[in-house]
């Protein structure tokens, strides 16, 4: 039995994750990546602690807009700045931390659902 969820043609998937990096509808991608519902970036992010409102301008920016970004930590989820998230909210982006790998789960389930969703994701080993 086929589990794969049906995920819209023109939408980004996670396929994996591991090893520093990331592979993203058939494109590898090394170290931290924002993957939007039409396109993968790199991320400069290596961090959570570091992370402001401008890492996540691309997100902020999307047109359609985002609803959701789930934010991977990397190991472990982290919480995210209280006024970082006010900012975010304040411009109609709900932030969702939780480790990568939970965050590319999500991420991979919220799409399928095709929903306005973006992970914003730390690269682990």
């Amino acid at each position: 039995m086929d589990v794969t969820p049906l995920i819209p043609q023109d939408r980004q998937i996670i396929e994996g994750y591991g090893g520093g990096g990331f592979r993203v509808s058939g494109e590898a991608y090394s170290g931290s990546t924002l993957v939007l519902p039409e396109r993968t970036l790199a991320w400069d992010v290596t961090d959570i602690t570091t992370l402001s409102l401008e890492d996540l301008e691309p997100v902020i920016s999307a047109d359609p807009a985002i609803e959701v970004l789930l934010i991977g930590c990397g190991t472990a989820m982290a919480f995210i700045d209280p006024d970082l998230t006010e900012a975010a909210r304040a411009r109609g982006l709900a932030l969702e931390p939780m480790d990568t790998g939970a965050a590319c789960r999500t991420y991979n389930v919220l799409a399928a659902e095709d929903r306005r969703v973006a992970a914003a994701v730390i690269a682990v080993d």
